[in-house]
């Protein structure tokens, strides 16, 4: 049996099965209830039912949660609706209405993607939870003081790990540390969530997604928050690479093709190498992009990756009849030693 659940404020209105939470149904449906450990431990999920009723487990309430819940709130991650509901809680409608927190975390698992990606997976501590938007990112806090941006590259409901591509790049300080100093189980702290880049809900448009390197974290995001969610409109996930080698989690956008019948998948490689035998696209993945789509008008674009790229492919685009208002992007900066070693070429400037 389920449920309607209606927040007259927004007039949002999703539905919740018997075995879920308020806030897990929420999540499943792409409603932004504000939480910050979706276990009974800190209280931000509280609100009021304004009608009908609930069942709340409230054995494991911790202190903030017992607070809130004496006071006569509900916890909706723990409540669970036993009719149809009415419920006055704050949304989280706007990035910038999530709580930037500063958090201890663990690392772990590490895993190595490509010859120079690695994958960190980070545990937080057990009353915490990171609430963010798909495709934002985070910052680590270093102990000279100093900071480095990776985007988040799981989707919000799939929160029990944060996961970061690390790319291990020419002079990059904190790439040779991932790669060669940085174990299993050390503890880091970050802050977050972080930036303006985020999968937008509220639009009907057809959806392009354009990737270079671990630009494809954030992409891959925002695409298992839609299937999540099950937003069905088009999507077409192009990926850049300069070789073969440097293409990463095939096996998995192949399963997800086959699984999700809205989206599409081209990989375009700058300069592949001979032992590739590659058949696919070749050039510059934001040429792919108008190759496929020659007009542009009425699609929102998401672009993440090396700025020369990003860049390039904004020009691009707006040459196409791309809207300002339709393009959304996450520039990678990088050094110039850096960029060389990818392929790619910084422009030019004036003076």
């Amino acid at each position: 049996m389920s449920f309607k659940i209606r927040v007259p404020a927004s007039e949002h209105e999703f539905s919740a099965e018997e075995n879920e939470t308020i806030l897990e149904a929420a999540i499943r449906q792409g409603i932004g209830l504000p939480y910050g450990c979706r276990n009974g431990a800190c209280g931000k999920c509280a609100g009021e039912v304004i009608s009908g009723t609930t069942e709340c487990n409230v054995d494991n309430l911790r202190a903030s949660a017992k607070k809130e819940y004496e006071a006569g709130k509900t916890l909706f991650c723990q409540a669970h609706a036993s009719s149809d509901l009415e419920i006055k809680v704050r949304e989280i409608v706007k990035n910038t209405d999530i709580e930037i927190k500063t958090l201890p975390c663990r690392v772990e698992k590490m895993e190595l993607l490509t010859h120079d990606i690695m994958k960190l997976q980070l545990k937080l501590p057990e009353t915490e939870r990171l609430q963010f938007m798909a495709g934002q990112y985070l910052e680590i806090l270093l102990k000279d003081g100093k900071r480095r941006a990776f985007s988040i590259a799981n989707a919000p409901h799939d929160d029990d790990y944060i996961e970061l591509h690390i790319r291990h790049v020419p002079d990059g300080h904190f790439g040779d540390f991932v790669f060669d100093g940085l174990k299993e189980k050390a503890l880091l702290r970050i802050e977050g969530p972080l930036g303006s880049y985020f999968l937008r809900e509220n639009s009907n448009r057809p959806i392009i997604l354009m990737g270079g390197g671990t630009g494809f974290a954030p992409l891959k995001g925002m695409l298992e928050h839609a299937f999540y969610i099950k937003d069905d409109r088009p999507i077409h996930l192009f990926c850049g690479a300069r070789a073969k080698r440097d293409l990463y989690m095939d096996e998995m956008l192949q399963s997800w093709l086959k699984q999700h019948k809205n989206l599409k998948y081209t990989a375009v490689l700058s300069d592949p190498a001979e032992e590739d035998n590659w058949q696919g696209e070749t050039g510059l993945v934001h040429e792919s992009v108008v190759r496929h789509y020659p007009d542009l008008s009425g699609f929102d674009i998401y672009l993440s990756g090396p700025p020369p790229m990003v860049k390039a492919g904004m020009d691009l685009f707006y040459e196409k009849g791309l809207p300002e208002t339709q393009i959304y992007s996450d520039s990678f900066e990088y050094s110039d030693d850096a960029l060389k070693a990818m392929g790619i070429q910084k422009p030019k400037t004036d003076g």
